[in-house]
């Protein structure tokens, strides 16, 4: 196999291991806070990272919280769900890369009904 075919593979390899976490997210978001979103994305952010973006997630009641101007209090609530159940994360991420989760970071953007999942990969040691 050429360099060319071998940088296809491993890009198609990629895409579908993204893809797989994309609907890992969707399925963790749905089973924590009872509401999937509606919009969903994950990417590599260089070789250690990755990025998984989540959009409309926010459930009925949150969104009546914020209406009452309780931003805060929806990100607190949020992040304690999400460090609550962080090994669900972490665990769903390093099934699907086969690599070590070593950080684990999330937030979200009441406003926009944005959340972010943050995961630090240890470096796979040079061949």
């Amino acid at each position: 196999m050429d360099d060319s075919q071998a940088q296809i593979d491993h890009a198609d390899k990629r895409g579908l291991e993204l893809q797989e976490l994309t609907n890992a997210m969707v399925r963790l978001y749905k089973e924590l806070f009872g509401r999937g979103p509606t919009k969903a994305r994950t990417s590599y952010a260089g070789p250690d990272a990755i990025l998984a973006t989540i959009q409309n997630s926010l459930t009925a009641a949150e969104r009546n919280m914020i209406d009452l101007g309780e931003h805060q209090r929806v990100r607190e609530i949020r992040m304690f769900f999400q460090h609550a159940s962080e090994s669900e994360f972490t665990g769903t991420v390093e099934q699907i890369t086969g690599r070590k989760v070593w950080a684990f970071v999330s937030g979200t953007d009441t406003s926009s009904d944005v959340s972010s999942e943050v995961f630090y990969l240890e470096p796979v040691p040079s061949e």
